[in-house]
């Protein structure tokens, strides 16, 4: 029973408990699925049925995280899927805050679209946010709420996954010489760009694509969409 209440797991060679990143990437991978999952239905059928479920299970998944990890559901799942790859440990007391800060973002979720269903685009907002926390944490392996932990904590983390919380010089190929940099910006700004023309350019055939088309117009644009609506209008009541 006293071991239960430890918070991390002692492993020789590091001098604080610790956490494997791999199965902690592997669970943000996968609560990752499930948040899209919800948010496609939500947009494109107009249901809240999957969301509801996924939130219940976010909101009882980040509070045994935070209570103990060992027994995490999404954690689990993850350890199934990399229990063969050489574990990655980081510290478990960064780990603990950055998912405490999910804790604090998914009871509120679960009253608002579970409890009392009144969604809106800030809640919607908010789903987003921990979506783009999931996926930087799956993909990249980036804990924003480690660095965060790192910026309110006189005791620094140690034990940060890729070693980020150690300081170290980059090695040549992790850093970018001026046509690796001009590739990288013109990339981005060619996505930018490809999301711009996706959500003003294409026919509307959701909600959400109607409202967020109209928050990337322009006046003159919303102008002239107007008057051709109303020209439209005028042609059909001639004939």
């Amino acid at each position: 029973m006293n071991e239960f209440f430890k918070y991390g797991e002692k492993v020789d060679g590091y001098d604080v408990r610790v956490l494997n990143e791999r199965e902690a990437r592997a669970a943000a991978a996968i609560m990752f699925v499930g948040a899209f999952l919800g948010l496609t239905n939500g947009v494109m059928l107009g249901t809240a049925i999957f969301s509801k479920y996924f939130v219940t299970f976010f909101a009882i998944d980040f509070t045994m995280r935070i209570i103990q990890p060992r027994y995490s559901p999404s954690l689990l799942l993850g350890r199934f899927f990399v229990q063969n790859q050489t574990p990655e440990y980081v510290g478990a007391t960064q780990k603990r805050f950055a998912w405490a800060l999910g804790f604090i973002l998914a009871w509120p979720m679960f009253y608002y679209l579970v409890i009392h269903f009144e969604p809106n685009p800030i809640k919607v907002l908010v789903c987003l946010i921990c979506m783009v926390l999931l996926f930087l944490e799956a993909a990249f392996s980036i804990c924003l709420g480690c660095k965060i932990f790192n910026l309110i904590k006189k005791e620094k983390a140690t034990h940060c996954p890729g070693d980020v919380c150690e300081i170290k010089v980059k090695d040549p190929v992790q850093k970018f010489n001026p046509i690796q940099t001009l590739v990288l910006v013109l990339t981005t700004l060619t996505m930018f760009y490809g999301t711009y023309s996706y959500f003003t350019k294409l026919p509307d055939r959701t909600h959400l694509s109607k409202k967020i088309k109209l928050m990337m117009m322009s006046d003159e644009d919303i102008a002239k969409r107007d008057y051709d609506k109303e020209m439209a209008e005028f042609e059909d009541d001639d004939f």
